[in-house]
């Protein structure tokens, strides 16, 4: 498939330098080629979350800042109450991966 799409990339590229295809399609299609590389956004569970949490020695306040909500949410992500959005928890998945450094500056 990756082959398919650097073959359809070079085309639209080709022909958006003659003013057929807009630069918006080429992006398209480059960010599709990029977006495999990209892992998926794996879910997890309240208890993995905590879990997460407390090997980085993450109070559920630090966590709340660095996803950016509050710390009502981390509260009832963890009580299995609600779930985490896809962008809350793919910083969850890359603490869990990495650890919180790579979001401390």
């Amino acid at each position: 498939m990756t082959e398919r799409l650097k073959r359809i990339q070079g085309m639209a590229q080709r022909y958006n330098k003659l003013g057929v295809v807009k630069d918006e399609t080429v992006a398209s299609i480059d960010a599709a080629i990029h977006a495999r590389d990209i892992p998926a956004v794996r879910e997890m569970s309240g208890g993995l979350i905590k879990e997460v949490r407390i090997r980085y020695n993450l109070s559920q306040s630090v966590l709340a800042m660095i996803t950016g909500m509050s710390v009502e949410s981390v509260s009832k992500w963890e009580r299995n109450e609600s779930k985490p959005n896809k962008a809350a928890l793919r910083i969850i998945n890359i603490i869990d991966a990495k650890g919180p450094e790579v979001f401390m500056i």
